[in-house]
């Protein structure tokens, strides 16, 4: 994988480094261009003193840069508004991301299904993502019980946003996941799967104890979900889990997890009153604040690391339009150069990290609501 991107990158980069660095000879001693230039691009609708910037390259926008040298085509591509829903660069590369998923997946499934091993580096490589996540993340953090229920979606979500950061690695393109729209939309995704998959498995979940009650003769029930309820020790059975419908059983386990959340804890009257209720509160923060910070941390450390690329990059075409001498140009491109290798081994690491800590928390956090007393 390593051999790859560094096959795919290094050409392409040497490509960008030629086309967007003027020479500085273009320059004459440094002076800037001449008045009828400047108006010239005024006239143009370029202003004439439109600046380079590393922000504009790692946000979304409207269209996709790719040359900013005149008179080569094309220099920007212009994304299409279909009936008034603009498209964007980030859903390009999304779509992008979830189709080379599919390719790459597709077919590797049928071959597993098929009884043939994957053989040779290329399959192995793609093979062993999926069983990291299955017995590092999934059934540490899950349990070996239920583990397999859960895999697909932690597998989706691990690939999806690995795709995405390794996207950004690429001239041209970039990472949707430096985008805070994008990671805020993953932790809702991912919220929905927590506290929905903890309230079916708590309303499938069969009622503690052995499943019938004692009566003593006068209706009272000491079990749980039988009632003998008459002299002589007859049964009026309860629903059994298995035989409840979605909605009762979404209806049984939103009872039973709002419950869960509910402090057990032996506070001295009327302290109780206070104190409950407020750990109660406190508890439900928690819970929103686990998905925030699960968008915030991947948007954060995305964005940095592809603002620090873009700016490095900049600095070759911001010294070639200055003008500044060949000898010092030449220095500032070779130690950008070096810079951006160094950088772009540290962002295909982080690229993998950020998409193995955003789906162990997921996994983590899923545990906990499924089974809240462990």
């Amino acid at each position: 994988m390593l051999s790859l991107m560094h096959r795919l990158r290094l050409p392409a980069l040497a490509l960008v480094l030629a086309l967007l660095a003027p020479r500085p000879g273009s320059a004459q001693h440094g002076h800037p261009p001449a008045e009828k230039d400047v108006a010239a691009e005024k006239a143009a609708g370029h202003g004439g003193e439109h600046k380079p910037s590393a922000l504009e390259h790692v946000m979304d926008s409207k269209e996709i840069h790719v040359f900013e040298a005149p008179g080569l085509w094309p220099q920007h591509i212009h994304l299409p508004n279909i009936l008034g829903f603009q498209i964007t660069k980030f859903m390009v590369l999304e779509v992008i991301a979830a189709v080379l998923i599919i390719l790459v997946y597709v077919p590797l499934a049928r071959r597993v299904q098929s009884g043939e091993p994957a053989r040779g580096g290329f399959w192995n490589a793609f093979e062993v993502l999926l069983t990291f996540v299955r017995d590092q993340i999934a059934k540490p953090n899950l349990g070996e019980d239920i583990a397999d229920r859960y895999v697909p979606f932690l597998w989706t979500l691990f690939l999806f946003i690995l795709f995405n950061n390794l996207l950004g690695m690429f001239p041209f393109l970039g990472s949707a996941t430096a985008s805070i729209n994008v990671t805020v939309a993953l932790a809702i995704v991912v919220f929905f799967a927590i506290h929905g998959s903890a309230i079916m498995a708590m309303g499938r979940a069969p009622d503690h104890g052995h499943g019938h009650g004692h009566g003593d003769g006068h209706g009272h029930d000491h079990g749980h979900g039988h009632d003998h309820g008459h002299p002589g020790g007859g049964h009026a059975h309860a629903a059994a889990p298995e035989h409840l419908t979605t909605a009762q059983a979404f209806q049984r386990g939103l009872v039973r997890y709002v419950t869960s959340l509910w402090p057990q804890i032996d506070v001295p009257f009327p302290m109780g009153y206070f104190i409950k209720p407020l750990v109660f509160v406190i508890e439900v923060i928690g819970i929103t604040v686990r998905n925030a910070v699960l968008a915030v941390r991947l948007f954060a450390n995305m964005f940095a690391g592809h603002m620090v690329l873009a700016t490095l990059l900049l600095f070759i075409q911001m010294a070639g339009l200055a003008g500044v001498h060949p000898a010092l140009w030449g220095t500032i491109t070779f130690s950008s150069v070096l810079g951006i290798l160094a950088l772009s081994l540290l962002e295909l690491f982080v690229a993998f990290l950020q998409a193995y800590i955003f789906t162990f928390l997921a996994s983590l956090f899923m545990g906990m609501a499924i089974t809240p007393q462990h």
